[in-house]
């Protein structure tokens, strides 16, 4: 945590110098530096942009009076782009109760007491993070659990996925959730062996609950906003794709932006029910061009850790195919208004059978000019579970499949159990999906996962967990090299948002877009890659974060 504010700290003081935070000319050398097609001895900046990449020596005489940054051994890319990530729950991530890393049940009960004696009162305790795949309990957590550590105040904690929620007994009662209570579409209330709801609702189901917990005020919306772009500059992100996004966030943003207090650029795809502009006039941009609105967020399906993915087959540990969340009607009419502005759509979907109904809806929604869906760029979010059928339609198609890298090695530890052997072979196959020729963007589905750019490199490139270990069956052949796992997180990302022509590579003319990491990521043995740090990230010209 004091690293963490530090980092912050040094973001904040970097700001605080008013105009000189604004681009600069550098001079970038003094540690590898990989343009995304070469490696190159320096790099010269010249009004946000790259002038020269490469001898030192015609750098220098490139910007003259460049101000001189010596890498110090550490090594610069191109600009990392999280393509997948919820940027106000970054934010409140960390102004809440924080259940990442929480190990097991027995766990989550000590950090819910510990929270509930620091932060005493009678209001609702909110909380996310927790994941219990790996708990030696073997079980969700239950109402009960939760009780023993708070049985006088309501208490509702997510899990990590955000497709599931689990929460106490005075919640339940406050919420009016029983036996009887109906469950709603696309969604599912836990019971016990006697008929009883265990505290566990899944997706839809979660609202039952969620109504009844005050929402952050409007200052605390403005915070997490702030705090979540701080934190993403901090770890070498030069931009985010924020996904589901309120037109009171995309607010927040652009008056950051405005004040020149925005250190990356943000993409962002609307919820449904903030998506009326975009869909009847098409993408836009704020004066700064930090921030871009560039279509609608959907949903199709749930999430696999809590059997919500829709599979084609029963799941291989439970009864049930997972749920539709979106009814497939409602889909086809945010499609056919996106078509109609240009907006671009981007839809959630995991299992088998959901990614099968979003390929349909694509396909049907240009039935009559095939070739304009690819200069849509529509994309599907996660493309986590495919059938070997659909697997090439996305290229086929030029459907964007955006995938996080860092769920293959979280879910390592459950998947196989849900989907059989079989199944697994179609699933995070991010090398097949490269090779039939689509197009992969890379993004981290923070706050799900860390949204650490070094993890989600590591997962791409090694698909081994943070400790070293991968089962026996884990598909390690849809490992990518390490300049296949670099255009994930860079090119990628730029070809999703349109963003193609300027961003990606750093080369003469493009933004300077820079992410500087402590070690060198086309060399490094991987367990040093884990436990690296970004030490720099230049953001057009402008040092948002440094550390060297």
């Amino acid at each position: 945590m004091r690293v963490q504010l530090l980092r912050l700290a040094a973001i904040a003081a970097v700001w605080a110098c008013g105009s000189s935070a604004w681009a600069q000319d550098l001079l970038i050398h003094g540690g590898p530096i990989n343009t995304g097609e070469a490696s190159v001895e320096a790099l010269a900046v010249k009004d946000g942009k790259v002038a020269f990449a490469g001898p030192l020596a015609q750098a220098r005489r490139a910007a003259p009076a460049a101000r001189d940054i010596d890498l110090k051994g550490a090594a610069a890319f191109p600009g990392f782009v999280d393509a997948h990530a919820h940027l106000s729950g970054i934010g409140f991530r960390e102004m809440t109760l924080n259940l990442e890393g929480t190990e097991s049940v027995e766990g989550l009960v000590a950090r819910l007491k510990a929270w509930n004696t620091a932060n005493p009162g009678t209001g609702a305790v909110s909380g996310r993070g927790w994941i219990e795949t790996h708990w030696p309990e073997k079980r969700f957590p239950s109402r009960q659990d939760l009780d023993r550590a708070i049985p006088d105040r309501p208490v509702v904690l997510g899990r990590a996925d955000g497709h599931a929620i689990v929460a106490n007994t005075a919640m339940l009662a406050l919420a009016g959730v029983t036996r009887d209570t109906a469950v709603p579409a696309g969604g599912q209330i836990l019971k016990d062996a006697a008929g009883e709801p265990t505290g566990m609702l899944i997706d839809n189901a979660m609202a039952l609950v969620r109504g009844k917990v005050p929402p952050p005020t409007a200052t605390a919306r403005a915070e997490a906003v702030k705090r979540g772009v701080e934190l993403y500059a901090s770890r070498g992100w030069t931009g985010l794709h924020d996904m589901g996004a309120s037109s009171e966030e995309v607010g927040h943003q652009q008056a950051l932006a405005a004040k020149g207090q925005l250190p990356i650029r943000i993409d962002n795809y609307m919820s449904p029910q903030d998506a009326d502009l975009v869909l009847a006039s098409g993408p836009s941009q704020d004066p700064t061009g930090l921030v871009r609105v560039r279509g609608v967020k959907l949903y199709m399906d749930g999430a696999l850790g809590s059997r919500g993915a829709a599979l084609l087959a029963p799941y291989a540990d439970a009864e049930g195919t997972g749920l539709i969340l979106t009814p497939r009607e409602t889909i086809d009419i945010f499609l056919k208004r996106g078509r109609a502005s240009g907006a671009q759509i981007a839809v959630h979907a995991i299992g088998d059978r959901g990614n099968r109904l979003v390929l349909d809806a694509f396909q049907q929604a240009f039935a009559d000019d095939p070739a304009a869906l690819r200069k849509a760029r529509w994309r599907v979010e996660h493309a986590q579970v495919l059938s070997p059928e659909d697997l090439p339609r996305f290229s086929e198609l030029g459907v964007i499949a955006s995938m996080q890298a860092s769920h293959a090695i979280g879910d390592l530890y459950f998947a196989p159990a849900r989907l059989g052997p079989e199944r697994l072979k179609g699933a995070y196959a991010w090398e097949s999906l490269v090779k039939s020729g689509a197009v992969v963007a890379g993004g981290s589905d923070a706050p799900v996962e860390k949204g650490d750019p070094l993890v989600e490199f590591y997962a791409a490139a090694y698909r081994h967990d943070l400790k070293g270990f991968a089962g026996p069956d884990w598909g390690l052949d849809e490992a990518l090299t390490r300049q296949q796992a670099l255009a994930l997180l860079t090119r990628g990302p730029a070809y999703a948002s349109a963003r193609e022509s300027e961003l990606g590579l750093l080369k003469v003319g493009a933004p300077a877009d820079i992410s500087v990491f402590s070690v060198d990521l086309m060399t490094a043995p991987f367990p040093e890659i884990a436990k690296a740090r970004a030490v720099m990230t230049v953001v057009g010209g402008r040092i948002v974060h440094d550390t060297r």
